[in-house]
């Protein structure tokens, strides 16, 4: 099953880790590929069916639409996160990896023709109105979207902020749909979360890596150092849960205020000499506190990225279910026009050498929540290695492995993955796993 994700009013993020850059040599290679007769046929072929559709198809066509359609066909033939993005949905995409956006805060999928709330955003018109995660959207203002594709859907939830919009919602283990209604907003994604758990252990939580999450991140551990107390913390719940990824820098950024030094990812593009090591290189903003890690099948790619290498450098131990298998990285190319292209550029490994493309990071502390009865099945995401078109791992044993639960309890006292985490920390409960053996680390 294809599964996209999608902020509304907002453009694709989810799985993915993305270098938003301009590569000038990028935007030559179809020049130089051109030269070469099979592809100049190809290409006439091209031109020979776009004429034929211009002139003979029962209605006119736009032929905008026919080149955007083209482009995005032939991106997305190469795997599930390339794809060409018009000027509009460019925009979108840099509206919301600045960590601001304009919509009614909720994240979708598309699932066979059926469009589902992942998540809604905090503090969102969709968190304020009551939509849950696992909801169904059956029809924006009395128009069924059932059957449309994931834009098409998104395009009926946008609108002008202060508009209302009506949401006729199918909520698992309710027979009959109802409606919802909300006023569109700005939506501002404050992608970090932190507060205190009991007296003694900081929280945080990562919603997703845009530009913006580093500063959060440093805002939070200066806040919670302050409230607690720099003596009296014992450690600190890093939660990655159903976070989709997002910017490489703050990928980066974020492993080295854990880390302090070392090597965060190494990416491998098509040629071998096309490799590039990101390293840590200042200091642990914790203060080498302990560190938990809550992963589950919704951490994808950047965040991935974060459980890799603190789990390689054994500076934290990682907890939960085995996360997305999101293993690639995007390059954001703009075109003229102002659209851009979005392609799959290289592979990434953590420090130790590890691809988690299709496979994922398994926790040393597999936990698992227990998920109510109208929401069994509904939990589960299939991962990358569901993902139709995927990249294969790149490993000898060509090994893959679904998704896992991405269900998280709304009420704290349910959540078995995040009590555990704070009966590690307050030495309650013990494991072989924590602290982790530093040892076993790999050298910086």
């Amino acid at each position: 099953m294809n599964k996209l994700s999608i902020l509304l009013c907002g453009a694709a993020l989810g799985a993915m880790a993305t270098v938003a850059v301009t590569h000038p040599q990028l935007l030559l290679v179809g020049h130089a590929r051109a030269a070469d007769s099979d592809a100049y046929k190809q290409l006439n072929l091209f031109g020979d069916v776009f004429e034929h559709v211009r002139d003979d198809y029962v209605e006119k066509p736009d032929d905008s639409k026919l080149v955007a359609a083209a482009l995005d066909g032939m991106l997305t033939s190469l795997d599930p996160h390339s794809n060409y993005m018009d000027a509009k949905s460019f925009q979108d995409m840099q509206e919301q990896t600045s960590g601001q956006f304009g919509g009614i805060g909720a994240e979708v999928s598309a699932e066979n023709g059926v469009i589902k709330i992942v998540s809604p955003i905090d503090d969102s018109p969709a968190a304020k109105a009551g939509v849950l995660a696992g909801d169904s959207i059956i029809a924006v203002d009395g128009v069924s979207i059932q059957g449309m594709t994931l834009e098409q859907a998104v395009a009926k939830l946008r609108g002008p902020i202060h508009t209302p919009v009506t949401l006729k919602i199918q909520r698992p283990g309710k027979t009959d749909p109802f409606d919802v209604k909300l006023i569109r907003d700005i939506v501002k994604v404050a992608s970090v979360n932190s507060r205190k758990l009991g007296d003694d252990i900081g929280y945080i939580r990562i919603s997703q890596f845009t530009e913006q999450t580093f500063e959060g991140l440093k805002k939070s551990l200066d806040k919670l150092n302050k409230d607690i107390g720099k003596d009296k913390l014992k450690g600190y719940v890093i939660d990655l849960r159903d976070d989709p990824g997002g910017l490489l820098d703050q990928a980066i950024a974020v492993s080295g205020a854990f880390l302090g030094r070392g090597e965060v990812v190494t990416t491998r593009g098509r040629n071998p000499d096309d490799v590039q090591r990101f390293t840590a290189s200042g200091t642990d903003l914790t203060g080498g506190k302990p560190l938990i890690v809550l992963v589950n099948g919704g951490s994808a790619s950047a965040s991935e990225i974060v459980a890799g290498a603190l789990q390689d450098h054994r500076r934290a131990t990682i907890l939960g279910t085995r996360s997305f298998g999101k293993g690639s990285v995007q390059t954001i190319i703009p075109l003229q026009g102002d659209g851009a292209l979005r392609l799959t550029t290289a592979r990434y490994y953590t420090p130790s050498g590890r691809s988690i493309q299709a496979k994922g990071i398994e926790p040393e502390i597999v936990v698992t929540e227990n998920v109510p009865a109208d929401l069994k099945g509904e939990d589960e995401t299939h991962g990358e290695a569901g993902l139709k078109g995927h990249l294969a791992n790149p490993g000898d044993d060509k090994s893959e492995e679904g998704g896992s639960s991405a269900y998280v309890p709304a009420d704290e006292k349910d959540d078995t993955q995040l009590q555990a985490a704070i009966k590690l920390l307050e030495g309650t409960q013990k494991s072989a796993y924590f602290p982790p053996d530093t040892k076993a680390a790999i050298p910086n």
